[in-house]
């Protein structure tokens, strides 16, 4: 009985992350959650599986479901204002290992295994993870309410390394990018090509 306690113990520690906003907005105006955006990278994981070099499904949806858990204490930090003096990979597995101290010897080291192939990148599964969450992001930033400032440009660049790997992830991103650029030419940030 205390081992199932201590498992929904751990789940209402990470409600938290339907609190953390990140810096995309929904198509209503509103903050997106880190919540949500891994609720929307864990489908993408499902309607593209067929698409992705990939054998293990479990294993996709296990790294999306863990892969921002840490953000549940310090928040998410944006890509644009992520630079080389904060160390947001340490934050986060601090944060995870803070998070996950209480959870069975067995469940905690599945959690931070899986957290940690994702930060490295080194498996099929986690480097289409990578792509997908990137997309995630891009394709919230085009279809959400965004302030008349949003730096649609900068999607043009970011998270290339990981969405260039494979055939399918650069036809998938080709086809964000073109909307991505539709935007970033109407907020006039990129200029006007002519015929």
């Amino acid at each position: 009985m205390n081992d199932l306690l201590v498992r929904i113990s751990f789940i209402k520690e990470v409600e938290r992350l339907k609190n953390v906003l990140r810096s995309a907005h929904t198509s209503q105006g509103r903050q997106e959650s880190t919540a949500e955006h891994t609720w929307r990278l864990c489908l993408m994981a499902i309607v593209f599986a067929d698409q992705m070099e990939v054998v293990d499904l479990l294993k996709v949806l296990k790294l999306c479901v863990i892969h921002d858990l840490g953000e549940a204490i310090h928040g998410d930090i944006p890509a644009i204002h992520q630079n080389q003096n904060l160390d947001k990979t340490k934050i986060e597995r601090e944060d995870l290992q803070f998070l996950t101290k209480s959870l069975p010897i067995n469940l905690r080291d599945e959690i931070l295994s899986l957290w940690e192939e994702y930060e490295s990148g080194q498996t099929p599964e986690a480097r289409s993870v990578k792509a997908l969450d990137k997309l995630e992001t891009i394709i919230q930033h085009n279809q959400g309410a965004n302030p008349e400032d949003f730096d649609y440009a900068f999607n043009l660049h970011y998270g290339k390394k990981y969405t260039d790997a494979t055939s399918f992830f650069k036809k998938l991103r080709m086809l964000v990018d073109e909307e991505t650029r539709h935007h970033a030419l109407k907020s006039s940030q990129l200029p006007h090509q002519t015929a």
